[in-house]
């Protein structure tokens, strides 16, 4: 393959993870189970009442999911 398809492809899976990222903290913001999360120092911030958690974007993710979850049951 040619190595900018591969550079592109790369890319597209990195942002769609990215935006999954971002669906599932913008869901457990409306959910309340969140006060805000974002990038922040190479690193995915999660902010609840009174804690900071601070992930690799694949540990955010998890974790992000599992809390949505635990209230949609």
């Amino acid at each position: 393959m040619d190595e900018e398809i591969i550079r592109q492809l790369n890319m597209e899976v990195e942002a769609m993870g990215f935006n999954e990222l971002t669906e599932l903290g913008n869901r457990a913001v409306s959910l309340g189970l969140i006060i805000g999360h974002g990038y922040r120092n190479n690193q995915y911030e999660i902010l609840r009442k009174n804690e900071v958690v601070m992930l690799t974007a694949k540990e955010a993710a998890a974790y992000l999911k599992n809390l949505v979850e635990s209230v949609n049951g």
